[in-house]
């Protein structure tokens, strides 16, 4: 892109940082994702195209790394990227605060399982396999059901054809209401006792479930006072 002739730092800043996705590939290398299948599960919106050229400008900016990973190439953040995740974080704040309002296309099946499963926590769910399924009653039969599959507490697997393992628990309901307790939104227990989601498997399982599952990062931010203001 072309520069905004401007010295001030905050402009010198965007001349990288303001195309389209760009921002958000840096917030899913910070998430975890270090490789280019993850980075588009992450972004199932961008095309493979453009993620690249977003990749190449990030890496010649100083803020991408782009390494050799045994065959497959890894992407890691420098020192420099590292120090723009305040600057993503407080984005996102002010999201919750001021942008909070979700419409229907804003609501992404595959998005949602693909931040739930990394963010099991793994030092509260039990030793060996535990699979968790989730089936949403109001998508397309193509993006209804999805598996996490927890192996030995040191890896996570989401799945969305049947892995064929015995399921633990499932989760039932509609994504709005998914989406809405990700987010924190609406806890667990009022999505439960006001119908949204439902628990199917053992009473010991269902209780424990929402105890391995963190929620976004930013559902402790405080949501605005008065309902809607601004949209």
């Amino acid at each position: 892109m072309s520069g905004y002739g401007q010295f001030c730092p905050v402009a010198k800043t965007m001349e990288v940082l303001d195309e389209r996705w760009t921002v958000l590939v840096v917030r899913e290398l910070l998430c975890g994702s270090h490789h280019f299948n993850e980075l588009r599960r992450g972004l199932p919106r961008i095309s493979p195209t453009l993620l690249s050229r977003r990749l190449q400008t990030l890496t010649r900016a100083g803020i991408v790394l782009r390494l050799d990973d045994g065959g497959r190439v890894r992407y890691e953040l420098t020192a420099g990227g590292r120090a723009l995740e305040p600057v993503i974080t407080a984005l996102g704040e002010w999201g919750v605060q001021w942008r909070s309002q979700l419409g229907d296309e804003d609501l992404d099946p595959a998005l949602l399982m693909w931040d739930v499963h990394r963010n099991v926590d793994l030092d509260a769910v039990p030793g060996g396999r535990v699979v968790l399924a989730f089936r949403f009653t109001d998508v397309e039969p193509r993006t209804r059901q999805w598996w996490v599959v927890v192996e030995d507490r040191a890896r996570v697997d989401l799945c969305d054809a049947d892995p064929g393992f015995p399921v633990d628990v499932t989760v039932v309901g509609d994504l709005p209401t998914m989406v809405r307790v990700w987010r924190g939104d609406l806890s667990w227990s009022a999505a439960l006792r006001e119908g949204g989601l439902q628990l199917l498997g053992p009473e010991q399982v269902r209780r424990e479930l929402p105890g391995w599952l963190r929620l976004s990062r930013f559902a402790a931010v405080p949501r605005p006072a008065v309902e809607g203001e601004p949209a």
